[in-house]
């Protein structure tokens, strides 16, 4: 169960790390158009590369995870990724957590542990 865990971990930073490159990529996109400028624009927004790259890689780890271990066990693990995604955003994009949110972290963290116990 160990092995489940890491690997849980890491697919869901993956997830997390997809996601804050996806908010990036869109920040950094502009205001929406349908002109073929603004697709062409997009082809050069590297954000978009990077999240392509962690969400694949959160995709593989999945499906070596589903493989490998139990999805009852599994899946409720992907709950990681809200832990991640809130510290990340509260890192990188300088996102104020009100402490009712870190009891929900807490809640989730010791959901985590009677799954993988």
């Amino acid at each position: 169960m160990l092995k489940l865990l890491l690997l849980s971990v890491l697919q869901s930073f993956c997830l997390a790390g997809g996601q804050l490159c996806l908010k990036q990529a869109l920040v950094k996109a502009g205001s929406f158009s349908w002109s073929i400028n603004f697709f062409v624009a997009q082809l050069t927004n590297w954000w978009f590369l990077f999240t392509g790259i962690t969400l694949g890689s959160a995709t593989v780890l999945w499906m070596y995870i589903l493989k490998h271990y139990p999805l009852s066990s599994a899946y409720p693990l992907t709950c990681l990724s809200y832990v991640f995604g809130m510290i990340l955003g509260m890192i990188f994009l300088h996102e104020t957590i009100p402490y009712t949110r870190w009891i929900g972290v807490l809640f989730i963290l010791i959901g985590a542990f009677f799954i993988i116990k």
